[in-house]
């Protein structure tokens, strides 16, 4: 009961922060409110790291047992959040991205509450084969790249639609321009290629050093395989063709959504609906 109490205090913590960030950033501006918003940068980041804090504490607690890794589709979900919000906090100090909290910390506010809603029922199996773990490390971060890059380009996707539909006055404070903040997600998901790749060659060595084949064709490798295929082609086409803008939009989420299905709606499948844990 305790338990269940600390994960709703952190998701109340969370919506928040989302509900400030929200009111804040998406409002006219003026030299007032922005000259003051420069000094609460600071308050700002001590803001956020207070339910980022209280869930890295739940998730260390919910996962971490002696029987070993509890890590089923909630706590994987939640995991996965808790990366996205400590990738943005550190980045944060160096690139400054206003609007994106509004986006970021509601998914969080819902992600803390579902180990609760679906906990691990068992340990995770082959926690001690250093292999898995290398690619379990890599997919984690692999997958926060990614869900910060899909919340960036919808980011950037909301600003030109108010900038074309002539709302300038309703523009997020301080956000960078357009070409800026592009620039950016194409880093984003860069860096997350790379660990996806990574992901996929460690995974080859896991499997052979488990199963004693280097693949296993099911539908989680499959859609791997398939997301990788398209952030390659969307980082092709930025390269050869310029890709941009709505392009890159649709190339981004469907990547994203592909490598969703790869992992997590197998375990969603498994663990929540055929209640095989």
């Amino acid at each position: 009961m305790a338990s269940i109490l600390l994960h709703l205090i952190n998701a109340l913590l969370y919506a928040g922060a989302a509900a400030y960030f929200w009111r804040t950033r998406w409002r006219p501006i003026t030299g007032a409110s922005a000259a003051e918003e420069r000094r609460s940068a600071s308050w700002e980041h001590v803001l956020i790291l207070l339910p980022l804090g209280l869930q890295t504490w739940l998730l260390y607690s919910t996962m971490f047992e002696p029987e070993g890794l509890f890590l089923g589709v909630g706590t994987a979900l939640s995991a996965i959040a808790w990366l996205s919000m400590l990738i943005y906090w550190l980045a944060s100090a160096f690139y400054r991205q206003d609007g994106l909290q509004a986006l970021i910390l509601p998914v969080a506010a819902v992600a803390v509450l579902l180990p609760v809603v679906f906990p691990a029922l068992k340990p995770l199996a082959h926690t001690n084969v250093p292999a898995f773990k290398f690619h379990l490390v890599l997919s984690m971060l692999a997958y926060s790249l990614f869900t910060i890059a899909s919340l960036h380009v919808l980011l950037m996707a909301l600003l030109e639609r108010r900038l074309h539909g002539a709302a300038l006055k309703r523009a997020p404070r301080w956000m960078p321009p357009l070409l800026t903040m592009e620039s950016l997600l194409f880093r984003i998901i860069g860096a997350g290629f790379v660990l996806l790749t990574l992901v996929l060659i460690s995974g080859v060595f896991f499997s052979e050093e488990v199963f004693d084949k280097p693949v296993s064709f099911n539908h989680k490798t499959v859609f791997a395989f398939l997301s990788w295929g398209i952030f390659a082609a969307l980082l092709t086409g930025r390269s050869v063709y310029g890709w941009r803008g709505r392009v890159a939009l649709r190339w981004t989420l469907a990547g994203f959504l592909t490598l969703v299905l790869a992992y997590l709606g197998s375990k969603f499948v498994l663990e929540v609906l055929l209640g095989r844990g």
